[in-house]
């Protein structure tokens, strides 16, 4: 089997790589490094083909996709906080490059893709847990929305094109290679400032996050298990955290008691979900549940930050 990764040298995306290599997949990685970071891809550079292309630019992507078996979207402007700034980007990185890559997918016979979705498509929904099948309320960043419209795309092209779709709504993911987010931002804080650490919000946001290991684990339970033409899954944890919590756990972990100073009312930014917590009892049934908890989460991908500072100038 020869996959296309998307992405493939960004968080999610080099595991996925790992993975596929785990696996015998021949693997072809397609990523523009504007976030990515080849670094992450060190123990398998030489064990792929790597192409350093954007997913705006069809020609380099059509060529790419010739003789894939099954391609893996992980590539997207993932930064909701910034998004607002920048709209277009937004649309263009997540939209219309996931509208470019399923035309040269059709142009090319490739039929099978595994599209990183977002819990955040639920905006601030009524119901918690919030299941696969609840309605979709209003939008509330440029971020779920551009990944509701890939949504979309993908789901038409399944119908019209007997596409194979699998899509994943995560919640955030945190483990090794993570490099932005709650525990990336307030480790580089308090490396500035041991005595004051500035919290967006109020601090009581309730979060769930999942382990990358558990995320990755997740995604090829429901490959091999599956079948259906059409597959949409939460991927989450049983519990959630507030943003409280999070900063104490990772104030502990360094021994450091700084004064927490809010901003932001009772969100951080325009765009963030006071309280995200996602359904997981479909992808619970095929036999897959998530290894750690929020807080072992917290704690492993604050070692390593901790061994790999070198993420921190980067980003």
């Amino acid at each position: 089997m020869k996959a296309l990764v998307t992405g493939g040298a960004g968080f999610i995306g080099s595991h996925i790589v790992d993975r596929l290599l785990k696996e015998k997949y021949e693997v072809i990685v397609y990523d523009n490094l504007s976030t990515g970071n080849k670094k992450f891809l060190e123990t398998s550079i030489k064990k792929i083909k790597f192409i350093q292309g954007d997913l705006l630019d069809t020609k380099t992507l059509s060529k790419s996709l010739e003789n894939i078996d099954i391609v893996f979207h992980m590539a997207a402007n993932a930064d909701i906080k910034e998004n607002l700034k920048d709209p277009t980007r937004c649309l263009e990185q997540n939209t219309i490059a996931t509208s470019n890559l399923l035309e040269a997918m059709r142009k090319n016979n490739v039929k099978k893709i595994v599209f990183a979705s977002t819990g955040s498509v639920y905006g601030e929904p009524n119901i918690f847990p919030t299941p696969e099948n609840a309605p979709f309320p209003t939008q509330t960043s440029m971020y779920s929305a551009s990944k509701l419209a890939c949504e979309g795309l993908l789901e038409s092209y399944s119908e019209g094109y007997d596409f194979q779709v699998y899509i994943f709504r995560f919640v955030s993911i945190m483990g090794e290679r993570y490099s932005h987010g709650c525990v990336f931002d307030f480790y580089k804080k308090l490396k500035k400032d041991r005595s004051n650490l500035d919290i967006l919000g109020d601090g009581k946001q309730k979060k769930s996050y999942l382990y990358v290991q558990d995320c990755i684990n997740a995604i090829f339970t429901v490959l091999n298990k599956s079948k259906e033409k059409l597959n949409i899954y939460n991927l989450g944890n049983e519990d959630v955290i507030n943003v409280d919590k999070i900063a104490e756990t990772i104030c502990k972990r360094l021994k450091l008691n700084p004064k927490f100073n809010y901003s932001g009312g009772t969100r951080g930014w325009v765009g963030d979900s006071p309280f995200i917590l996602l359904d997981i009892k479909k992808i619970r049934s095929l036999g897959w549940k998530p290894t750690l908890t929020i807080e072992q989460c917290i704690i492993k991908t604050l070692e390593w930050i901790k061994d790999n500072e070198w993420v921190l100038e980067r980003n």
